[in-house]
């Protein structure tokens, strides 16, 4: 090589490195176009939401109770007494035949929920049964379910507070479609305000409640597993000596 020729191979300028990672960040980079997507699709996801709870909180303050319904049994699902009254008055009644309240806690005695109730004496003993094995609304819906195969029913009347029946409707349909489960909420007046978002104890229960609602719609739909929601018979002995607290 001749020095002419090194000194033109010296002079001459390096070509920079390939900048790979300024590439990743430019506006139709990789980096910025899946950051797009997500922003995307948590946009979405977000009105779906809102949507969502908009929709369920119109079906909720728009359910009411139907005049002179009748069906062949009743049920109720604990967790207010003002269900329980509601349920024994439709009894009552002759809306149905018989009731079942579902999901008692295993230390309260027929005697015990009559005398809260103030409930007739001979009604309790001909026509009320009282389940304890349900803990939760998943447990309800298998205890009631079971309790309608036993009698034979085809038509059943749900009592259960308004925000709580949609979701208590998903569990029972998913369990038994050939029987005909007629809602009967039992309306919280907190509802029946126009204002009632504004209540923060209110709002607290329907998002607490749309979430559980949305939760099981996604678990129905995508068939994932469960448990039964309900207490042995050695959990029900050995709570119905415990005091509630």
């Amino acid at each position: 090589m001749t020095l002419g020729q090194t000194m033109q191979t010296n002079g001459a300028q390096e070509e920079p490195p390939p900048r790979r990672w300024s590439n990743l960040f430019r506006r139709s980079g990789p980096i910025r176009r899946t950051l797009r997507y997500v922003g995307i699709l948590v946009l979405l996801l977000a009105a779906t939401s809102v949507g969502g709870f908009l929709w369920f909180a119109d079906t909720v303050t728009s359910l009411r109770a139907p005049d002179g319904v009748k069906a062949d049994a009743i049920v109720v699902l604990t967790g207010g007494y003002q269900r329980i009254d509601q349920a024994l008055g439709l009894l009552r009644d002759g809306a149905g035949r018989r009731l079942l309240i579902s999901g008692a806690h295993p230390s309260a005695s027929p005697n015990q929920i009559r005398r809260t109730t103030q409930g007739s004496e001979d009604l309790f003993k001909c026509c009320v049964d009282v389940g304890y094995a349900a803990i939760d609304t998943i447990g309800n819906a298998n205890e009631i379910t079971r309790w309608i195969s036993d009698h034979h029913y085809r038509a059943v009347l749900v009592v259960t507070s308004n925000y709580h029946m949609p979701r208590s409707l998903l569990e029972l349909r998913r369990l038994d479609r050939g029987t005909e489960f007629i809602p009967y909420p039992v309306v919280n007046s907190d509802l029946t305000r126009k204002a009632w978002f504004t209540e923060p104890d209110v709002l607290r229960t329907m998002l607490s409640e749309y979430v559980k609602m949305a939760a099981a719609s996604l678990r129905w739909v995508a068939g994932m597993p469960q448990g039964t929601g309900l207490r042995t018979e050695e959990e029900i002995e050995k709570e119905s000596v415990k005091p509630r607290h």
